[in-house]
């Protein structure tokens, strides 16, 4: 019978970080990650094991090499596994190309908006030096993302336009510029949390406004907001409650009414139309999304947007509205902290020229997700699921559509749902939980949703170039 090791016998075992950093894992990892971070991850690979030892003598039953005895060969194979466990860990906590099969058009956690082809190629030419804040005509110093801005203006029906680094910062600035050590009216119904612990009350307070609520959760009145103005009123605020709807017993002004109210008594109306939407997407099934221009041309003073929602873009926050307010804003000393990088400038500006020439539903990846029916997915996903049963399948799974819903999501349109077909997986041995974990541990990562104990995929969000490198994945989770 083997004699049980003391603690500092198998202490004595533990392999060197020099032994370590010489193991074909190691060798291979140094160029890509530098010799410095890689012995880090060495001594942080033989601490843990030396405080596993150190917690449990018997650790030895755990690193028992080939013939069943405890070695220095089979723990220092341990330590190389771990050792690009780590390094794997680390490298997918990095930004990547994911596939997004889950049929969330706007899903926060994978990015929102996908960006258009001529919206990439316009950040790789601005990743360079280019004109930011250079005049080619003139030679002299000019405004920063001026094509950009110009075209969100004429786009919009404003007069003047501003962007900044995403829609929390342009209520931030609104709210600083034109409302500080003032009041604020805004209606109890429209005190949302948008998310990532974004409130509406917090941002007011953080502006130096004082917020004055009116109304009730459900009913607010045009006399309600009358009533609450005073002296110290500087802005009746109108904010679209982007990720929920009261229905029911409800009431609330029309724009029209609160910009009709706010210039009899000398004030300005702003409103936080949140989801960008530059054209009605109702024939989509997008329901209750403010159209853009029409808040300006119902006399909104000012209005701000995601960049990164249903305008389709990077993120930004878009400021539209009068020249003289934005005018206000680009020069207060907070704009310089908020302003917009010549990366999201370009992708903007490539995303808005669509809008301009008319095209956004065919070049945008957003807008076409969105129009894309049902039929045409369901041709994409027989296709898919034709091609797969032609390659190396497994039996043990099975393919199949079943109609459900597309989500817009990214806080818009919460009650609209857009008819779509998915594609059902099932294994017989292999649960919804090891499907999904193994597809999202794939290269590249494919992200899809478990419902009822199945794995569903939604090629409305999959664009068609993806679709090679789907099957691939679904391919490679067989063979497994």
């Amino acid at each position: 019978m083997a004699m049980i090791r003391s603690t500092n016998d198998l202490l004595r075992e533990l392999p060197s970080i020099d032994s370590l950093l010489r193991t074909t894992t190691a060798l291979s990892l140094q160029p890509l990650i530098g010799a410095k971070h890689l012995g880090a991850l060495a001594r942080r690979v033989t601490d843990e094991l030396r405080h596993e030892i150190l917690a449990d003598s018997n650790l030895e039953r755990s690193f028992a090499g080939g013939d069943g005895g405890f070695s220095r060969d089979s723990l220092l194979e341990e330590a190389e596994r771990r050792l690009a466990v780590i390094h794997h860990q680390e490298s997918i906590r990095g930004l990547s190309h994911v596939i997004n099969a889950t049929g969330v058009i706007l899903h926060t956690n994978l990015g929102r908006a996908s960006l258009s082809e001529a919206a990439r190629r316009a950040m790789l030419e601005a990743a360079g030096y280019c004109n930011l804040e250079f005049d080619l005509t003139t030679g002299t110093r000019g405004r920063r993302g001026p094509r950009a801005e110009d075209l969100l203006a004429n786009i919009t029906g404003a007069e003047a336009a501003l962007i900044v680094n995403n829609c929390a910062s342009a209520a931030l600035l609104v709210l600083t510029v034109l409302a500080r050590d003032g009041e604020t009216i805004v209606s109890r119904g429209e005190l949302v949390e948008i998310g990532g612990d974004f409130r509406v009350p917090d941002v007011m307070a953080q502006s130096g406004t004082h917020m004055i609520e009116v109304g009730t959760t459900n009913r607010t009145r045009l006399l309600d907001y009358r009533k609450a103005i005073s002296t110290n009123t500087r802005l009746l605020m109108r904010v679209h409650t982007s990720n929920y709807r009261i229905v029911g017993f409800t009431k609330t002004p029309m724009l029209e009414e609160l910009v009709a109210l706010a210039h009899d008594a000398g004030l300005l109306l702003y409103e936080d139309a949140g989801s960008g939407a530059l054209i009605d997407f109702s024939g989509y099934g997008i329901e209750g999304e403010p159209v853009i221009r029409a808040s300006i041309e119902a006399g909104a003073d000012v209005v701000s947007f995601s960049g990164d929602k249903l305008l389709g873009g990077p993120q930004a926050g878009c400021v539209a509205g009068r020249a003289a307010t934005i005018e206000r804003m680009r020069s207060h000393p907070l704009y310089r902290a908020l302003r917009a990088d010549k990366l999201r400038l370009a992708a903007l500006e490539a995303t808005l020229e669509a809008y301009a020439r008319g095209t956004s539903v065919n070049e945008l990846p957003t807008h076409r997700a969105i129009a894309c029916t049902a039929s045409e997915i369901r041709n994409r996903a027989n296709g898919l699921i034709s091609r797969l049963h032609h390659g190396k399948t497994d039996e043990g799974f099975t393919l199949e559509t079943v109609d459900g819903e597309s989500a817009s999501g990214g806080g818009s349109a919460p009650t609209s749902r857009l008819p779509t077909v998915l594609i059902s997986l099932t294994h017989h041995t292999l649960t919804p939980n090891q499907i999904e974990a193994a597809l999202r541990c794939s290269s590249p990562p494919v992200i899809a949703r478990i419902v009822d104990d199945r794995v569903l995929f939604d090629l409305r969000t999959v664009a068609e170039s993806e679709e090679p490198e789907l099957e691939r994945a679904l391919l490679s989770l067989s063979d497994g």
